[in-house]
């Protein structure tokens, strides 16, 4: 298993390397490897496990009976998904997909609720870093209910790229998502949106390329 740096991750973080090996070894952890847009956990089944990105990224989708798609959020390096649903063994309401080749760190976090397992020195921390996780979980969805608040589209996409800025402490920056995962996570209409985007571009609002952003404020 080749998890160098996973110390680093919020998931693990203030463990020393004895615990994290205990850890890691009490919750049953595998790594599994995913291809492009291969389905990394389906909705409508449950899991125990949370899932940690070792490497590549994914993304956390609803997609509904008609074929509708909403990007709910993107996943990256170090990142979990899934652990409120392992804690509560409730079914999955979303899709993880993966949004390139990645590899998956699954921790079996059903074991840290069994009340006939024994205390372990790593066992708070570790479940101090799910709270702080589920947290900033938390402060994610309420953004993206903020960015589509607005009733247009230009007010979507300034909306979520001036979050942007203000989260990377810059007028320039990459965003995660290519324009089809922009315009689900926004409730766009794709067409619509890059003709805003064009719009936004002429009136020297911005400047973009793929998915590289820079915000131009006018003197």
């Amino acid at each position: 298993m080749t998890l160098e740096g996973i110390e680093k991750s919020r998931l693990f973080h203030g463990m020393t390397a004895k615990e994290l090996s205990s850890c890691l070894d009490s919750l049953d952890a595998q790594e599994k490897k995913y291809r492009k847009d291969e389905i990394v956990l389906h909705s409508g089944e449950q899991t125990s496990n949370i899932g940690m990105v070792l490497s590549g990224s994914v993304t956390i989708e609803s997609n509904d009976v008609w074929g509708n798609c909403t990007v709910l959020s993107h996943v990256g390096k170090n990142q979990c998904f899934a652990e409120t649903y392992a804690l509560l063994g409730e079914v999955l309401l979303v899709d993880v997909r993966a949004n390139e080749d990645c590899t998956i760190l699954f921790c079996n976090i059903r074991n840290l609720i069994d009340n006939n397992k024994k205390s372990s020195p790593w066992k708070e921390t570790f479940l101090k870093n799910i709270l702080i996780i589920s947290s900033q979980k938390n402060l994610v969805l309420s953004g993206r209910s903020f960015h589509t608040s607005s009733k247009s589209c230009r007010g979507r996409l300034l909306s979520y790229l001036n979050a942007t800025s203000l989260q990377t402490g810059s007028k320039e920056f990459d965003i995660p998502f290519n324009r089809q995962q922009l315009a689900d996570y926004l409730n766009l209409e794709r067409t619509n949106m890059s003709k805003e985007l064009s719009r936004m571009q002429d009136e020297g609002l911005i400047k973009y390329r793929k998915n590289h952003f820079k915000l131009i404020r006018e003197d």
